[in-house]
């Protein structure tokens, strides 16, 4: 029997009820002998900000390192808004992400078929949707230098972010979506704006090396990044993996959400480079939405991405493919039936957190 070591990291907000939903879960593999999993828990984000006066503490960073993979929840709120910029509660992320060297965020948008109609766009252009969005997560805007604010004096202040990316950051990112289309359908999206931007230009050029170098099998397409979000809303389904930059990456993958109809059906993973020797990623699941403080506490938050989320690490960092299978249909099962949270509920009946997270358990249980 295998044994991992998972960091959880619930985080603030909802991040506190959705973690325990993955537990339940955890708790389960424990006592059926599938897998065997030790369980540390962290603080991060705002909930590490007040024990440690950081966004996350050093203890738990080394606990990430040695981990299997980590399982974050949500971070922020605005308890924290005024606390300094390096300390805020979304520093936690940053951080794990740069220090871990989770280079490839993989952002899947499913609508299962019960949820059809729950998006707000019609179910003709939502039906059957899946796609899956690569987004390149150390680079780019969010942490390129300079990045700073300067007094110009006489008033007026200058914000300067960085927008810089090497020929190897392309490459590495390119690679794990073309790897992952060869599985899929065969087909890549490139986005970017080159019409406008040097980085643009670059990750246009090495992309299609990429291409015409290893994956000439794989049709590949580029695709401005606005237009890109502008076909996401006519019709999704011509895409089925699209790579693109830390920044763009972050708006596309928002939008994509919202084609299933909320942001708390939304898993993701961030992965790093393969270990030579263990074959081993350092990893890190997350659901991709916020911590939705106007309802924490309450109950009705959706468990689902943070379930998902799981089934991600049990497919990329625990070898149990099945099982991950086995958790996507438990899913699809339970909205079969109808169960509903709040946010996906259309006005009609819904379901707790707790009584979702419980249900996909046992849904999980007769297909075991």
């Amino acid at each position: 029997m295998a044994n991992f070591n998972i960091l959880l990291l619930p985080g603030d907000g909802i991040g506190q009820e959705v973690s325990v939903e993955v537990e339940k879960l955890i708790n389960w593999f424990n006592t059926t002998g599938i897998a065997q999993f030790s369980v540390e828990r962290g603080l991060a984000g705002g909930a590490a900000y007040d024990a440690h006066g950081e966004a996350i503490s050093e203890d738990d960073m080394r606990k990430a390192q040695s981990s299997d993979a980590v399982i974050f929840g949500a971070v922020g709120g605005p308890k924290w808004d005024k606390v300094p910029y390096d300390k805020r509660p979304e520093a936690a992320l940053l951080r794990l992400r740069k220090d871990l060297g989770l280079f490839a965020n993989l952002r899947p948008a499913i609508c299962y078929p019960a949820l059809a109609d729950a998006s707000s766009l019609k179910r003709d252009v939502v039906e059957g949707l899946d796609i899956l969005i690569v987004r390149e997560l150390t680079g780019g805007v969010y942490f390129g230098e300079p990045k700073t604010i300067i007094d110009l004096g006489n008033g007026q202040k200058r914000g300067i972010d960085t927008q810089v990316y090497d020929t190897y950051e392309i490459e590495r990112i390119a690679k794990v979506a073309f790897e992952l289309s060869r599985a899929r359908h065969s087909r890549v999206a490139s986005a970017e704006k080159r019409n406008v931007m040097k980085s643009g230009v670059l990750w246009n050029e090495v992309v299609t090396k990429v291409h015409a170098d290893h994956y000439t099998d794989v049709k590949l397409e580029h695709v401005l990044a606005d237009n890109c979000a502008m076909q996401l809303v006519r019709w999704p389904k011509q895409y089925d993996v699209i790579v693109t930059d830390n920044l763009f990456g972050d708006v596309l993958s928002d939008v994509a959400a919202m084609l299933t109809g909320s942001l708390g059906m939304l898993p993701s993973a961030a992965l790093g480079a393969e270990d030579p020797v263990t074959g081993r990623r350092k990893a890190m699941y997350e659901p991709v939405h916020g911590s939705a403080p106007d309802i924490a506490g309450q109950q009705l938050a959706n468990p689902i991405a943070m379930i998902a989320s799981f089934g991600m690490a049990l497919r990329y960092s625990f070898g149990l493919k099945d099982w991950a299978d086995k958790l996507d249909q438990a899913i699809a099962n339970v909205l079969a039936q109808g169960l509903r949270t709040k946010d996906i509920a259309s006005g009609g009946a819904h379901i707790g957190t707790a009584q979702m997270g419980d249900a996909i358990l046992a849904a999980l249980k007769k297909l075991a």
